[in-house]
């Protein structure tokens, strides 16, 4: 099975070239009587408290398969894309694989037309089914699998926003509310987040989703985004195996690898702006803080919705005013209710 993950491209020096990322990762399946999968059903199991009916819904069934698999490592990736097919090379000892593909101006104005809404525009592609002799004797074909990349200007404004308890609701404070929602629940959005982040892209914003959440759920989340009525942008998620801790048990990335995926997002475009939202429940407010003390100039304004973590309300209000002070050019708003991030939305120009 083919995944892929949303990705952009950036108009490369000179004006004449785009340079487009297309990135997924190649799974198999774990038999259904495997030890593997049985063990892994039975920690969640008990973890989370789980009786019959949870284990059978479709919803724990649908989100546990996204976990339950094999990665298939030195599998050949083949595209379509604007009628030609391109090697993507092959699939990492995780069973990831990433490349980038330069385009001409002209190719990318005739296949991809500018969009009504902001968000820039999007190309789409397929995979190429391998071959008979590519799969090997008694391995079965592979799923049809798609993808999209979105192509953003040089000039304009990106919001880079996370995901869990900024417009999903996650809990993730609380380890077993997280695996739960994680796992059990349908998402559910935060109330108010598709209304404000719609009007950005209206505005003409670009977005990217920058987050701790695992790959294994980069179908269920875009699913989400787009349920929900969240702007569909680049999705930069977390790489995480049920062998590095107990399943699920370690869903937080590092700060350090946040703060370096954004700065790259960042140096792709340095002439665009940049508004950063997440939430006070993890370290956002700190990665953000160093993502602005290193770069200003790029950065419009930060918003952290305050959520119930760890701390007591009070001195989760003194930590983020302690942040934001230490930040005087830049614009930083404290939420609770989307509809506060107005001054954010002026001082990207996204007003409209």
């Amino acid at each position: 099975m083919i995944v892929f993950f949303p990705t952009y491209a950036r108009r490369l020096p000179g004006g004449t070239r785009w340079r487009a990322t297309v990135a997924g990762m190649i799974t198999r399946p774990l038999p259904a009587r495997s030890h593997r999968r049985t063990l892994a059903i039975g920690v969640l199991k008990r973890l989370l408290e789980l009786d019959e009916s949870h284990l059978e819904s479709a919803v724990f069934q649908r989100r546990a398969e996204a976990f339950l698999f094999q990665r298939v490592a030195g599998e050949r990736v083949r595209i379509t894309l604007g009628g030609r097919e391109i090697d993507v090379g092959q699939s990492d000892r995780v069973g990831h694989f990433q490349r980038a593909i330069d385009l001409e101006e002209d190719d990318v104005a005739d296949l991809v037309p500018r969009s009504a809404g902001g968000d820039g525009r999007w190309l789409r592609y397929d995979a190429v089914p391998p071959s008979a002799d590519d799969r090997g004797d008694g391995q079965p074909e592979a799923a049809a699998a798609s993808g999209a990349i979105q192509f953003i200007d040089e000039a304009g404004t990106s919001v880079i926003s996370d995901i869990d308890d900024t417009v999903k609701v996650t809990n993730v404070a609380n380890r077993r509310e997280l695996l739960v929602n994680t796992l059990v629940r349908e998402f559910l959005a935060v109330p108010g987040m598709a209304g404000v982040y719609g009007r950005w892209r209206e505005a003409g914003a670009a977005f990217h989703y920058v987050s701790s959440s695992p790959w294994q759920l980069a179908a269920c989340l875009g699913g989400f985004l787009r349920d929900a009525g969240l702007p569909p942008g680049s999705m930069h998620l977390k790489l995480f195996r049920l062998k590095d801790s107990t399943p699920l048990g370690r869903l937080p990335s590092r700060k350090r690898l946040k703060r370096r995926v954004i700065e790259q997002i960042m140096a792709d475009f340095p002439h665009r702006k940049f508004v950063l939202v997440g939430d006070s429940g993890e370290r956002d407010p700190e990665v953000y803080a160093a993502v602005a003390r290193r770069s200003p100039e790029q950065v419009a304004g930060i918003a952290i919705r305050q959520v119930a973590g760890k701390q007591p309300p009070g001195k989760t209000l003194i930590r983020l005013d302690r942040l934001a002070r230490r930040l005087p050019g830049v614009r930083w708003q404290t939420f609770t209710e989307p509809e506060q991030m107005d001054a954010i939305a002026v001082a990207g120009s996204l007003t409209g």
